[in-house]
């Protein structure tokens, strides 16, 4: 985890590795709840039966649920002291380019990509990038935009 004792020290590591976060094991009861809870319970997410004969040999995470991740890992690469409070305040670009089999094991690394000050404290932008292991290709890569109030 990176710790920054004030604004101005996060403003001063921008382009730093924040560090690796998890793992989180994504099991099938998690990809079921989910897909109960959003109303999105198609097979290859719910049915381990035919999803077997499917593109992926088994059921995988909803891409929203991966990128729900990103909140749990983020309290885990970044800490900033001496503020009010860091907000979400949404994203910016958000790709999947590998899916999230069901029983997977999943870590991700941050980037502080930028730090720009705005009225009443500041903008952070930091890419987090989520991995499974042995995976060719991360499972999500999101730019997760926070509001930082001083």
């Amino acid at each position: 985890m990176a710790t920054f004792a004030s604004l101005d020290a996060l403003t001063a590591a921008v382009g730093s590795n924040l560090g690796t976060a998890g793992p989180i094991v994504v099991s099938q009861d998690d990809i079921d709840t989910f897909a109960r809870v959003t109303h999105d319970e198609q097979w290859i997410h719910v049915d381990p039966v035919r999803a077997a004969a499917g593109p992926y040999g088994t059921t995988i995470a909803h891409g929203f649920l991966t990128l729900s991740l990103a909140a749990p890992f983020l309290a885990e690469l970044l800490t900033i002291e001496g503020v009010a409070a860091s907000i979400n305040y949404g994203l910016g670009s958000v790709r999947f380019p590998a899916p999230v089999p069901s029983g997977s094991t999943v870590s991700a690394t941050g980037i502080l990509t930028s730090v720009e000050e705005k009225p009443g404290g500041a903008e952070a932008r930091v890419t987090i990038t989520m991995t499974v292991p042995h995976g060719a290709k991360p499972v999500c890569v999101a730019e997760q935009i926070i509001r930082i109030v001083v």
